[in-house]
């Protein structure tokens, strides 16, 4: 490509994509702190704390000088989320992908990559010679690379039984551990560009809808042949893949336990605290990130089928075919010579008004008066009653999650219907809603199914519930469970 065409797609971009917008907007700064400050702790955020928050800096920012503006905070925000740099969705805030590629950027120019040639050759070299013995239709040749990678390990193993350990320099080890923050840094904008994905493949088919001319049933024809492709897109494939991997409990618990390890060793000074916390909490942002983009494509599939079923792409395109048939009919009038202010005697039959005067209005009737003729006055008492403490919840909800966390630790992540076979419902259903809390509460993975769940009532009675099946993990709960929204 010649200086032409590089000039023509960076002018391109620069009108275009929103992360170029947004680094290039006159108050960069200003809108890339909020967004680095307002979700340094969360990834979603509600729309009225925002605006608070932002209510505060831009008070702060007119008595400092730098902010002249006297727009609210509400308007800022809206334009924000026009212009592609945060999406809200039920009155909560997050970022979009431009706005974290933006801040990423800015934080290289900041904190320049750790990673040297060698860790980036490393990593490349592994990468090559995985995907060099995955595509080789030479079975001999891939067994081959197999033994020699095989015999490669069995020469550590017998290395280390002898007594002969290598071990990393400090230098080696600053840099390998960088490069893990540097590389995990960069899976929530993984996330970010499969929503955005998402969103841009449920806009096209929705077009696709309106400007096919097909009947409603052809449309619903081709609904189900395509509902699979919001899964099939490259992002959506690598989220799948991914999640499989938070969903293989022997993996997940590994990568946990090696983190865990891995902050625990005086390597993990080399690193900020900020940095430490992120990985500290990588695997239960990764796992609420899941569970949002699972909730969104749920919600625009179920948006798209409701938009099919409703008729409103029938009536949409019904609409589209009435204008241009009026624009075609106005062209023809005027070409023709007619005068278009012509007086006619056409007259639209609208229908009669059903009210003629005021005196016709039917009003609405007052409501009766409460009847308190039969309440008595009780007097307050410092004792309670036997009836009020036999209306009392009766399941502790702090001692079901320490119970829930415990046989997390013990027996891995598992669903509510997996953890009632280890810890049987004593309490009925009132320990079912419990438990159900708690997996709420720490933001348990929806896996989008039902599953059943058997216990007896207090008075013995066999029930049999049907809930959402909720994935949960002991990485979920904070260190302090005093923490936990109950």
């Amino acid at each position: 490509m010649n200086f032409s065409g590089w000039l023509a797609r960076f002018r391109r971009l620069q009108d275009e994509h929103a992360t170029w917008k947004l680094l290039h907007a006159d108050n960069a700064p200003v809108i890339l702190a909020f967004i680095a400050d307002l979700f340094a702790e969360e990834n979603e955020v509600p729309f009225a704390r925002a605006r608070i928050a932002l209510d505060a800096e831009l008070a702060r920012g007119r008595e400092l000088g730098y902010w002249q503006s006297e727009s609210g905070a509400g308007i800022y925000l809206n334009q924000w989320i026009r212009a592609g740099w945060l999406r809200e969705m039920d009155d909560m805030l997050s970022k979009t992908d431009a706005s974290e590629t933006a801040l990423r950027f800015c934080r290289a120019l900041d904190e320049p990559a750790a990673g040297t040639s060698a860790s980036h050759l490393r990593i490349v070299q592994d990468a090559v010679r995985e995907f060099a013995v995955a595509v080789n239709p030479d079975l001999d040749a891939r067994i081959a690379q197999l033994e020699q990678r095989r015999q490669e390990i069995q020469r550590n193993i017998d290395e280390m039984q002898a007594g002969v350990s290598v071990e990393l320099s400090e230098a080696e080890q600053r840099e390998r551990i960088r490069e893990i923050y540097q590389l995990a840094s960069v899976l929530t904008g993984d996330f970010r560009r499969v929503e955005d994905d998402i969103r841009r493949l449920d806009k096209d088919l929705r077009i696709q809808i309106i400007e096919g001319d097909s009947t409603r049933g052809d449309v619903l024809l081709e609904l189900m042949e395509k509902e699979a492709l919001l899964a099939n897109t490259d992002a959506g494939s690598a989220f799948e893949g991914f999640f499989q991997l938070l969903c293989d409990q022997n993996r997940s618990t590994e990568f946990s336990d090696q983190l865990r390890a891995i902050l625990s060793l005086p390597v993990a000074q080399h690193l900020n605290s900020s940095q430490r916390q992120f990985l500290a909490r990588l695997m239960r942002e990764l796992s609420r990130e899941s569970e949002r983009v699972f909730s969104i494509r749920r919600r625009t599939e179920e948006g798209l089928r409701g938009y099919i079923e409703s008729g409103a792409a029938q009536e949409n395109r019904a609409v589209t075919r009435l204008l241009a048939e009026l624009e075609r009919a106005a062209v023809a009038l005027r070409e023709n010579g007619c005068d278009l202010k012509t007086r006619t005697r056409l007259e639209l039959h609208v229908g009669v008004p059903g009210i003629r005067s005021p005196e016709s209005l039917s009003l609405r009737q007052p409501d009766e008066n409460l009847d308190t003729s039969g309440v008595e006055e009780q007097a307050n008492h410092r004792e309670p009653s036997m009836d009020m403490l036999d209306s009392l919840e009766a399941v502790q909800i702090r001692q079901v999650a320490e119970r829930t966390l415990e046989a997390l630790r013990r027996h891995g992540p598992m669903t509510i219907s997996t953890l009632s076979s280890y810890q049987p419902l004593q309490e009925g259903l009132e320990e079912l809603v419990a438990c159900m809390r708690v997996a709420r509460a720490v933001h348990a993975t929806d896996l989008d199914a039902t599953e059943q769940v058997e216990f007896h009532d207090r008075h013995g009675v066999r029930i049999r519930a049907s809930i959402p099946s909720l994935l949960m993990s002991a990485d979920l709960f904070p260190a302090n469970i005093d923490e936990l929204a109950l």
